[in-house]
């Protein structure tokens, strides 16, 4: 079983190469399941009905969000009706939406849980009882369990990694936007990597304009934070798993941007 995950698409940068080369990576890797994050796929905050559907048309058949999940309002109208765009499932009880989506291939099913991490972040329920509890239910369905852990902190994200090594297929982390080199099988078969990166703009600062976050850091005043534009990069993984066993036998860094050129 493989299955490609795309990181953070950030606004109309992200969107357009994800339109661009999702069908690309498709047609290379033949992934039976294809997520992205969709979190700040809206000018750089939220995601609306229709850049959800427009990923849906794409071939993404699950989206998973983060700490930016409520930033474009309509998303109320709508999520709760979107069982494949899923949220932090340890967001408050009494949010909308759900946390986990069984995503059937073939005849058969993979569970995908979004959680978010709390250092640096918002103050909600632990993710670590939310994933037992969550892992708990997909088991009974399902021993293939792809996890987003939507998360600041990479001690917190390794944290996760660990306590779930040998109970889920992967734990990829997503939110800080720079992708990192520490893709591994951990010794109990679960895939691992801190951050898959961002979908976005190549030249600005985690796909804000560069001017604006250098100017925060000088003078410490508040500025207003735009998408860059320019060059763009794709930031995904692909994860393959043992179809019986759910333990991931291999996880592969896909970055496409002018230093690192994609080949078909």
């Amino acid at each position: 079983m493989k299955i490609l995950f795309v990181g953070d698409i950030v606004g109309s940068p992200g969107r357009t190469m994800l339109k661009e080369y999702l069908p690309k990576l498709k047609g290379k890797y033949n992934p039976h399941l294809t997520i992205v994050n969709g979190e700040n796929a809206a000018h750089g905050k939220g995601i609306t009905a229709k850049i959800f559907q427009s990923f849906t048309e794409q071939g993404a058949q699950v989206v998973t969000l983060g700490n930016h999940s409520w930033d474009k309002k309509e998303i109320f109208e709508f999520i709760d009706e979107t069982p494949n765009l899923i949220r932090p499932a340890n967001f408050p009880e009494g949010n909308p939406g759900k946390g986990i989506f069984f995503a059937k291939v073939f005849g058969k099913e993979i569970a995908v849980i979004n959680l978010q991490g709390r250092t640096f972040l918002h103050a909600i329920d632990c993710p670590f009882r939310a994933a037992e509890n969550l892992i708990e239910q997909a088991r009974k369905r399902t021993n293939i369990i792809f996890v987003d852990f939507h998360a600041e902190a990479t001690s917190e994200k390794q944290a996760m990694g660990w306590y779930l090594d040998g109970k889920v297929t992967a734990v990829v982390g997503t939110h800080t936007h720079v992708q990192t080199a520490d893709n591994r099988i951990l010794p109990k078969g679960t895939a691992y990597i801190s951050d898959v990166g961002m979908t976005g703009p190549y030249d600005g600062i985690l796909g804000v304009e560069k001017e604006a976050v250098i100017k925060r850091f000088l003078t410490n005043l508040p500025v207003r934070f735009e998408v860059a534009e320019g060059r763009t990069v794709l930031s995904a993984v692909l994860v393959e798993a043992d179809d019986k066993s759910g333990k991931a036998v291999k996880i592969d860094r896909i970055l496409i941007n002018d230093d690192h050129i994609f080949f078909e």
